[in-house]
């Protein structure tokens, strides 16, 4: 059967359209292009969201994490417990404020951080553990919120692809100490660029307004009572993202049929397993996501027909830019089996808002030519 093999399908297609357009007009047409009144109500609407009390806006996701890092108060000389499956930034973030990364293996059903093999990670260096909502799958935070606790560290959520994702009623990232989020075009609600970071802690609260805006409270003030940076974002990205959230009950219903039709479509392929949330939780898919039997194979097979897929995340370990970085000890594949072999099999599929039955047929379709 023919699905329209001359047709590319695209790996992310943001949802945008009218709506988007106009609320940045509007704002292009008041003059007020900075930070003002459509950022103040899109982080409004973001805490209610999110139910925590505070938060404050980051240029992205990466700087989002850097700055929750830095209200914490970790720097140089101090480890962060991360995952080894996940996007570079997380590990990057950890850096850019002096402080190492230690990579921890995952979990080989859910590829989440292991907090099992985390304890013999521990040192007494450690300040922070930075579980990571895979793929719209939330991680074992009850496991992590008691590693935490009994190692008397803090807890920094890595939530950028986690919007709209709960366990046991609390959203992402409004679980541990900071919990930090990504607007980037492929995330489930975009501004293009951006990134937010909650807390639930005053002083924490206040230690952020300070860092993100050079050091004071007043933008309009030429006195800075504290060493500050420039975190802010602009008005055009919060309208933008203000229409995005009026639409994620859209997206993510979306979301979840398209993640359904592909489990649907490819039960029968015994070479392939779909990944799905996690126990207590609900998931928001970023990705479909495919443990598959030869996947870097399958992901040139689906190139080929027309489909972009991308593997999983390359495991931290492996990167090139930690061979020699200062303090950071990468570890070979035998340290880190199941984030080895995530990568060897992962392949992410498309699952964008507007993608259509017929292309998720298609698609599927080209899984189940490969292994026939």
């Amino acid at each position: 059967m023919d699905f329209g093999r001359d047709e590319i399908i695209p790996q992310v297609r943001p949802w945008l359209g009218d709506d988007e357009r106009d609320a940045v007009a509007e704002v292009l047409a008041g003059g007020w292009i900075t930070e003002g009144p459509a950022t103040a109500a899109f982080g409004s609407e973001l805490n209610r969201l999110l139910g925590s009390p505070y938060g404050v806006f980051a240029p992205n996701g990466t700087l989002a994490l850097a700055l929750g890092l830095m209200a914490l108060g970790i720097g140089e000389g101090d480890e962060v417990i991360i995952p080894d499956t996940t996007f570079v930034g997380s590990a990057t973030a950890v850096i850019l404020v002096g402080a190492t990364p230690v990579f921890v293996d995952v979990d080989p059903h859910n590829y989440q951080i292991d907090i099992d093999r985390a304890q013999a990670a521990v040192t007494p260096k450690t300040r922070a553990v930075m579980p990571v909502h895979l793929y719209g799958a939330m991680c074992d935070m009850d496991a992590c919120m008691a590693f935490a606790a009994r190692n008397r560290i803090a807890v920094i959520e890595d939530a950028a692809q986690a919007i709209g994702v709960f366990h046991r009623g609390r959203h992402a990232g409004a679980l541990g100490d900071v919990g930090c989020f990504s607007f980037f075009a492929d995330k489930t609600i975009t501004t293009g660029e951006g990134g937010y970071v909650t807390c639930r802690d005053a002083g924490v609260h206040d230690r952020l307004l300070h860092l993100r805006n050079q050091g004071r409270l007043d933008r309009g003030s030429f006195i800075h009572p504290r060493i500050g940076y420039n975190f802010r974002i602009t008005d055009m990205q919060a309208a933008l993202g203000l229409v995005q959230l009026r639409k994620l009950d859209a997206i993510v219903a979306a979301k979840r049929a398209h993640h359904g039709d592909y489990v649907s479509a490819l039960s029968g392929v015994t070479q392939v397993r779909v990944l799905n949330g996690a126990p207590n939780s609900t998931f928001v898919p970023f990705r479909c996501v495919l443990m598959a039997d030869d996947g870097q194979a399958l992901m040139a097979h689906l190139e080929s027909r027309g489909i972009q897929a991308r593997s999983v995340f390359a495991p931290l370990h492996s990167q090139p830019c930690f061979i020699d970085a200062p303090g950071v000890a990468a570890g070979d594949d035998s340290d880190f089996p199941n984030a080895t072999l995530a990568f060897q099999r992962g392949v992410c599929l498309p699952i964008y808002p507007e993608l259509t039955a017929r292309q998720i047929a298609r698609i599927a379709g080209a899984v189940v030519e490969f292994y026939g």
